[in-house]
């Protein structure tokens, strides 16, 4: 991981995560197989994760990756969820504007913003952003966890790395597969890919 700042209040919702779930730190810490020192640093916002390690996290403490970006709960109709970014301009319709959806700065640079305007139940729904050179883990190790992935590439090219072999899609392509498979995503080229990801996760309460 990049001792680089993750944003301070993705990091205070991370230890708040953890804190609602009873984990301590040092059980979370050793779940994961990192010292609890570098989970207090994630924590804290000093240190950037790699987008393995942010997934492996929010797994751990029982939410979806949604939960990390603000403090709304899961969608539900009859909620009021209107906060910060988030205007409810017709009862239980949720609307956010272009470039107010707050973004998570990850390792090597790698950006992800959920595009539903509060955490929805059961699903993530987001865009990955990966510089020229970056990927979802830096170690090339390979990501593992629950649920079914259907991935669009929005711009640019990725590289869609599994055990038995790896898909390169340009703009336009996607692909859907079980989170379950060992997956790492690659950005080779010179230019910034984007992609949009919908994740359909198990059964989960945040």
């Amino acid at each position: 991981m990049e001792e680089s700042p993750l944003p301070a209040q993705i990091g205070a919702r991370l230890r708040r995560l953890r804190t609602a779930s009873g984990r301590s730190l040092a059980s979370v810490a050793q779940q994961l197989g990192i010292s609890s020192s570098a989970l207090s640093q994630i924590e804290t916002g000093t240190m950037r994760p790699s987008v393995n390690r942010l997934v492996e996290l929010v797994a751990v403490l029982g939410a979806p990756v949604s939960a990390i970006f603000d403090d709304l709960d899961l969608f539900a109709p009859d909620l009021d969820h209107a906060a910060g970014d988030v205007a409810e301009p017709v009862p239980g319709v949720l609307v956010t504007q272009p470039g107010e959806a707050a973004p998570a700065q990850l390792d090597q640079g790698v950006v992800y913003r959920r595009l539903s305007p509060a955490p929805l139940p059961g699903v993530d729904f987001f865009e990955s952003i990966y510089p020229p050179g970056s990927a979802s883990s830096a170690d090339g190790a390979m990501l593992v966890h629950d649920g079914l992935e259907s991935g669009y590439v929005r711009s640019g090219e990725l590289t869609f790395e599994f055990t038995e072999g790896a898909v390169r899609l340009g703009a336009g392509g996607s692909l859907s597969f079980a989170a379950s498979r060992p997956h790492r995503v690659v950005n080779q080229t010179a230019e910034v890919a984007s992609a949009i990801w919908l994740t359909i996760l198990p059964a989960c309460g945040v």
